[in-house]
């Protein structure tokens, strides 16, 4: 073969003037599945993150609801307290 042949003309493979880089391919392919992976990681934690938010509510909910009884239980007793 000679040098001066263009990519298209002549014959013999295309592989000898456009190598296939493996290796690059390979890591662009591992880069791509680490992103996929991490996006799927990130909406998992954003999921877990919703659920603790609602969660919380509902334990502050339960929270103020035993502080609310308690009160309540306070006020009737003092006001059925029988008189002196």
């Amino acid at each position: 073969m000679s040098v001066g042949r263009s990519r298209n003309g002549g014959g013999g493979s295309r592989y000898l003037y456009e190598p296939f880089d493996a290796a690059t391919a390979r890591i662009e392919a591992n880069e791509r599945v680490i992103e996929e992976r991490w996006a799927g990681l990130e909406r998992r934690l954003n999921a877990i993150e919703l659920m603790l938010e609602r969660l919380e509510r509902r334990l502050w909910l339960a929270v103020y609801g035993v502080a609310a009884t308690v009160v309540a239980q306070l006020a009737y007793a003092m006001l059925n307290k029988p008189p002196l």
